[in-house]
């Protein structure tokens, strides 16, 4: 986890940072009246996967709220700045109502800059104006406290407390963390974005999601979206409201793993690659059989694709365990390319060493003395391939 402070555009953003280094970068774009504190139930699975970057929007938690009016534009350029700041040249997008209206503008504007997408109970124009401007009236005048109990209405089925006994206090807390001209002058921004013309343009694979109960964007308005982005899938999350992710979040989480990463099996082929190397995979690959085949795909779907990718522990650590395990038992052919993926995962050669020593005393001096070597073969092959 990285906790930072990003200036951008006249505002300084609150920025946290999630999952592996070297993994693919994944922007996390929150709706209107949250802080990125809404997607924590989603950062245990999707950071066994993506480095995931999270900001609070102007005005909103740990964020500043320069001078209005704003616009979609530079709500857009406020997400390109920080995808910059952390030296995100490409990431994939998942974005809920004004998160998901923003990731549109991306998608449109900055195609370059995106590998994939997800848009949850979103909207590509928040129509009729009016009601956005008479709510950033009355929230410069008497703040956002006044809307928790119709916004509860709006976000939330009856269901809720029984489903995520939390999301009541966490809506209230984030909430009330918003600066009433930040939040009002991003209102406004919903009264005037109007992004239908550039759906059409969107050549990002698009997955939209929608919610069953969802009265602030409708089942019907995801359907026009993905009608009008080209190639784009549709998917339903049933039972739940406006925030889908909090009211719902397993089926929320599973559907953007399976638009973003694949199949459980691609998952794991995915983290298996990351960790190992391609050359490792692809030559594993080349030698499946048949008989072999269904061994693989457990390998694939369960050791890479659930074990490695637990919150847990980093991948640093599993590194530590996997070797001192492989080496207390004597399996000196997974170690030998265990010790090339220590090295992807962040372990210096000296962290190596300590671990190989730690295995003395307790797997016994012989097993680590056939450890080290093998090691030194295979750290000295890497440097000749480098040289």
């Amino acid at each position: 986890m990285e906790l930072m402070q990003v200036e951008v555009n006249a505002a300084r953003f609150r920025v946290r940072i999630d999952g592996p280094e070297g993994s693919p970068w994944l922007l996390l774009l929150n709706s209107l009246g949250t802080t990125y504190e809404m997607w924590d139930e989603q950062i245990p699975l999707l950071s066994g996967h993506f480095r995931i970057i999270r900001y609070d929007q102007r005005g909103h938690g740990g964020s500043t709220a320069p001078p209005g009016p704003y616009s979609i534009d530079e709500l857009g350029r406020d997400a390109l700045g920080i995808l910059d700041a952390v030296g995100a040249a490409r990431a994939s997008l998942c974005g809920l109502s004004l998160g998901g209206t923003i990731s549109m503008w991306l998608a449109a504007n900055a195609p370059d800059r995106i590998e994939k997408m997800v848009i949850s109970c979103t909207s590509a124009n928040y129509a009729p104006p009016e009601f956005w401007i008479e709510r950033a009236s009355v929230v410069r005048s008497n703040g956002t406290s006044g809307l928790y109990d119709s916004l509860l209405e709006r976000w939330f089925t009856g269901q809720i407390d029984a489903r995520n006994p939390g999301a009541k206090a966490l809506v209230a807390s984030m909430l009330s963390s918003c600066d009433p001209q930040g939040y009002a002058s991003v209102c406004e921004v919903l009264a005037s974005a109007d992004l239908r013309a550039e759906l059409p343009s969107i050549s990002v694979p698009t997955l939209v999601i929608a919610a069953s109960f969802d009265r602030a964007t409708p089942p019907a308005t995801a359907l026009s979206i993905c009608e009008a982005i080209p190639g784009s899938s549709l998917v339903v999350i049933p039972d739940a409201s406006h925030l889908a992710n909090l009211e719902q979040p397993d089926f929320f989480v599973d559907a953007v793993m399976e638009h973003l990463v694949g199949s459980p099996r691609a998952r794991g082929m995915t983290v298996r690659t990351q960790v190992l190397g391609s050359d490792y995979v692809a030559g594993a690959n080349a030698r499946k059989t048949d008989f072999t085949a269904p061994f693989q795909d457990f390998i694939s779907r369960y050791a890479w694709g659930e074990v490695w990718t637990r919150p847990g522990l980093d991948r640093r650590s599993r590194s530590m365990i996997t070797l001192a395990i492989l080496v207390s038992l004597g399996h000196f052919n997974e170690f030998s390319f265990h010790v090339p993926a220590a090295l992807r995962n962040g372990l210096t050669r000296e962290e190596i060493s300590e671990v190989l020593i730690q295995c003395a005393v307790y797997a016994g001096v012989p097993a680590a003395n056939s450890a080290f070597a093998k090691a030194n073969e295979i750290l000295q092959s890497l440097d000749q391939s480098a040289g």
